[in-house]
């Protein structure tokens, strides 16, 4: 091989080469760091899957957050937002993931039948027993020479001297008697009717016998008393004149005492007689006094709208003493239900007259809930009474209802907020006590009173705000001091100011808030107290809206974790939320629902 031959060969080595070792830089460049590349990307891709989910608050959907945490107004667990995956075909069927259910704490319960049975809260006082009282009461006029009884509240017994009374007409039936006297063999009938005068006059007949035996007339004469007990009130005083038919003392006989329990119309269906009662009174704090059910007045009182109940008890010691406030507990069942279909007051969400519960459907790969609107019949202390919408057997939601609802809510399902959900045409309630569907400002068409009778009523509006905020600040002592202003408001407002359909009205308004206003000053528990200033709130609401007494504009405000998840409504001059259910615990909690303008 010639020398040119063989560096001929080398060159095409060396550009054989060089191809070769460019390729696989090429390929290198191209497929390893395009594969670098794709890694990479998808790396970020997940990390940027992970940044962009949504948290939400159930109750505030306007939160948006790119991390799991707590709502910054109302402190709840936040949510996801809905992925996209669950079915949208039915709009009355929500999904969560597992995650999401550890997150929201969902509780279960069967429904089960069973005889319901309801714990039934009273509130009363002691009163002496009417069959022991004895009023005494003056038969012939006369002027008071001594009195016995120094005080009330003084122990008599039985034929115990009360008073000394001088009386010209008993020393003139005397000389009468002395007369007949002398005709009680001719004529008896005269003799008789001359005694029985004094008879009538409340003497004795041995006090008449020594009278006749003496020949003398008597100037003085004692009222003794009928029965032993404690003198309830005393009318007289020494040397005060008195006329015929004037009442002296009352005396009670408090071995025995009455309870008379407020029982609301609600309540009495499941009250009875010889019902088991339990109650205690604050001045005996620890004690437990036990009794049966013995009387339920027929009537119910027009202005308080109770019905009294009433217990016999033996008072050993005089430990309880008129006019004490007694709290009393009734265990009972419903006589005309034995085994009726039950479920936790906490599976039931609220909406105008609509009662909403969640039922977790089986068979289901990912937990998965229903919404279903139900009838409930009675309430039953912890429990509501199902008469239709659920079965035996089903499980209803029973923890963290408002967040699956909040979920459904966000998803764009049916909800409490949005029952109409997926629906064509869906059906407008006439309910006007629904909030929710009326628009946020609207004028409201009241009926028309007088300027005296809104004078009138605006300072009751105006302790009820004072009431409102003494309870967002936790201010119980204050809320209970404006609540007493509005009890004596009430009593002030003359019911003549209001005329018509108007005076109809305010008569059921008054006996409504004089009710719940008696309830709550009984009463020393906060949650106790908001419970009951969302009655009052319900009344007020109505008031206002009814005549527009207030010169100022107002807001509806609402908070749906209020009432155990059922929701409540206030009144506020303030656009501001500061809720008056939870105080500082969470007070931007809620919304404004309607703006009163008054024209």
């Amino acid at each position: 091989m010639t020398n040119i031959q063989i560096m001929k060969n080398k060159k095409q080595f060396f550009i054989y080469a060089a191809l070769i070792i460019g390729g696989i830089i090429i390929g290198w460049i191209i497929f390893g760091e395009g594969k670098e590349k794709s890694s990479q990307q998808l790396s970020t891709d997940k990390t940027i899957d992970q940044q962009t989910t949504t948290w939400t608050c159930s109750m505030h959907p306007q939160i948006r957050q790119n991390k799991l945490g707590k709502c910054p107004i109302c402190g709840m667990d936040l949510i996801p937002l809905n992925s996209g995956n669950e079915d949208n075909s039915e709009f009355s069927i929500t999904q969560m993931s597992e995650s999401a259910m550890k997150i929201a704490e969902v509780q279960t319960t069967l429904v089960q039948k069973s005889a319901p049975v309801k714990e039934i809260r009273l509130t009363g006082k002691v009163k002496p027993d009417e069959r022991k009282i004895a009023v005494i009461t003056s038969r012939f006029s006369g002027r008071i020479e001594k009195l016995f009884v120094n005080f009330t509240g003084q122990e008599v017994q039985q034929g115990e001297k009360l008073a000394t009374i001088y009386s010209p007409d008993l020393i003139t039936a005397q000389k009468e008697l002395f007369e007949a006297t002398k005709f009680k063999q001719s004529n008896p009938e005269y003799y008789k009717a001359a005694r029985n005068k004094l008879k009538l006059w409340s003497l004795s007949e041995n006090q008449i016998d020594n009278i006749e035996k003496n020949a003398e007339p008597q100037n003085n004469f004692d009222i003794l008393a009928p029965i032993s007990g404690t003198v309830m009130k005393r009318e007289v005083s020494n040397g005060e004149y008195m006329e015929a038919g004037a009442m002296l003392f009352e005396i009670a006989d408090l071995s025995t005492v009455w309870i008379m329990f407020n029982a609301y119309e609600s309540d009495l269906p499941w009250i009875r007689t010889n019902d088991n009662l339990t109650f205690e009174v604050q001045s005996i704090p620890g004690k437990i006094f036990n009794g049966k059910v013995t009387f339920i007045d027929p009537v119910v009182d027009p202005e308080a709208r109770v019905a009294y109940v009433r217990t016999e008890i033996t008072n050993s010691g005089n430990l309880l003493k008129p006019e004490m406030f007694t709290h009393g507990i009734i265990k009972t069942k419903l006589p005309s239900i034995e085994n009726a279909l039950i479920i936790p007051k906490s599976a039931v969400l609220w909406t105008g007259k609509k009662a909403i519960v969640y039922v977790k459907l089986k068979e289901q790969k990912k937990p998965t809930f229903e919404y279903r609107e139900i009838t409930l019949g009675e309430d039953a202390g912890i429990f509501y009474v199902v008469k239709e919408g659920l079965q035996e057997g089903e499980e209803v939601v029973t923890n963290g209802v408002f967040k699956i609802d909040g979920a459904a809510q966000l998803a764009g399902k049916q909800s409490m907020m949005n029952p109409d959900a997926g629906t064509s045409n869906p059906e407008k309630t006439n309910d006007k006590s629904d909030l929710n569907e009326q628009p946020e400002n609207s004028s409201v068409k009241s009926t028309v009173i007088s300027k005296k009778a809104k004078d009138a009523l605006q300072p009751l509006i105006d302790e009820y705000l004072s009431m409102k905020d003494a309870l967002a600040t936790d201010n119980i002592a204050d809320a209970k001091n404006a609540a007493e202003k509005m009890q004596k408001t009430l009593s002030n407002i003359n019911m003549n100011l209001f005329t018509g359909e108007a005076q109809k009205d305010w008569k059921k308004y008054n006996a409504d808030l004089q009710n719940v206003l008696k309830e709550l000053s009984q009463l020393e528990k906060t949650e106790e107290i908001r419970n009951v200033f969302q009655q009052i709130s319900n009344s007020m609401i109505a008031v206002t809206s009814s005549f527009m007494p207030y010169n100022k504009t107002l807001f509806i405000q609402y908070c749906p974790m209020a009432n155990d998840d059922k929701g409540a409504y206030w009144l506020s001059i303030s656009k501001e939320i500061k809720n008056p259910y939870f105080g500082k615990a969470m007070l931007k909690c809620g919304e404004t629902k309607k703006t009163i303008k008054y024209n």
